[in-house]
């Protein structure tokens, strides 16, 4: 009897919800943002020159069989910053290209991840066998030169015509941090800025940076000697061992390959991601423009990383403007090209040349 009793209740509640039905589908229509039918047009295009093919000494240039151009895919009103982007489809056999309109005042500048390390402010790979951001010194200098020469260009041309630049750091934000960057909470004054540098340099100073040497010896089983010798010695080991006890417990500075104005922001992973949502949002940000490192990783998995974003903004790699962590190579471009290729299979990929302001905005910004 109990049993009828709640299927009664049950089917009563059902019957009751859908009389319903009709009112709540209206309001929830009500309450939906427009929307437009999009033409997926795709035609051939024409002996294409190859993507991504500007900076090839850091990124190896895209080539593809098959390159198809688009419609119109973001048309914002009154639009003044350009960008073309490209996916891949497997079902469409080839790279699909579309232009993009949007509002430069609804567009942040996002920067994952530029860890200064290895520069002048004093945070250093540990010695002998440290690693940390692109694992060793050598790799650690490459993408400074990267940010230098390609990113730190492409985000002063965008500064001040965007709604906001931003960077973002591992881990918690530090009391010299607050002192040091603009955060979603509060912007230091430039004696503040000039305290947290000094700070920051004393901080990281007093530190040990030297680690354990590499095992000279190493105990090996008959059966397994293979699993053994990785479980001893494994590729990547950044733990106190080789990077001595504190090192990640360090406040992170951002690299002095980039030049930080005092308007930019820096957010901290630990803060976690709906914050940093709601408060793009609340600074009406629509569409990110993304660069940073490291392709493969942060990138992609952080909390600023496109996995995030693009389930609330529409987002564009910016993909010779970031650099893959590359193992058992000297050079970064085979890497990145590999990785941005898979991102391009569900993300829009555009390129530092890509993205224009309109001579309007352009002519405005040079008065300012």
């Amino acid at each position: 009897m109990a049993n009828l009793n709640r299927y009664n209740l049950c089917r009563a509640i059902c019957l009751l919800s859908a009389s319903f039905a009709p009112s709540v589908e209206k309001l929830a229509l009500s309450q939906e943002p427009p929307k437009r039918t999009y033409e997926n047009h795709l035609t051939l295009i024409e002996n294409p020159q190859s993507l991504l093919a500007d900076h090839p000494e850091f990124v190896q240039p895209i080539v593809e069989e098959r390159r198809f151009e688009a419609p119109l895919l973001v048309d914002d009103e009154g639009a003044d910053l350009a960008v073309r982007a490209w996916r891949f489809s497997y079902n469409a056999r080839g790279i699909i290209e579309m232009p993009n309109r949007v509002k430069a005042a609804s567009t942040a500048v996002i920067f994952v991840h530029p860890w200064g390390i290895d520069d002048s402010q004093g945070w250093k790979t540990p010695e002998p066998a440290g690693v940390c951001d692109f694992c060793t010194p050598t790799k650690n200098h490459l993408a400074a030169r990267h940010t230098r020469d390609v990113i730190d260009p492409f985000v002063a041309k965008l500064r001040g015509n965007v709604g906001l630049v931003m960077y973002s750091l591992r881990g918690k934000q530090h009391p010299v941090h607050a002192k040091l960057y603009r955060s979603i909470r509060k912007k230091p004054t430039a004696a503040e800025r000039e305290q947290g540098r000094r700070e920051l340099k004393e901080i990281l100073g007093r530190f040990d940076y030297r680690g354990e040497p590499l095992p000279t010896k190493l105990t090996l089983s008959d059966a397994t000697p293979v699993k053994d010798y990785f479980a001893q010695f494994p590729g990547l080991d950044a733990t106190s061992r080789y990077n001595n006890a504190g090192f990640w417990d360090l406040p992170m500075p951002v690299s002095d390959a980039v030049n930080i104005d005092p308007d930019d922001y820096v957010y901290y992973d630990e803060e976690g991601y709906p914050t940093l949502r709601d408060f793009l949002k609340g600074q009406k940000i629509r569409h990110v423009l993304l660069v940073g490192y490291a392709t493969d990783m942060c990138f992609c998995m952080t909390t600023a990383g496109y996995n995030n974003l693009s389930k609330d903004f529409n987002v564009f790699l910016v993909g010779d403007a970031t650099l893959a962590t590359f193992p058992a190579n000297d050079s970064p471009k085979f890497a990145t090209n590999a990785h941005i290729a898979f991102a391009s299979l569900n993300q829009l990929i555009t390129q530092t040349s890509w993205v224009e302001l309109t001579t309007s905005l352009a002519s405005r910004a040079t008065t300012k």
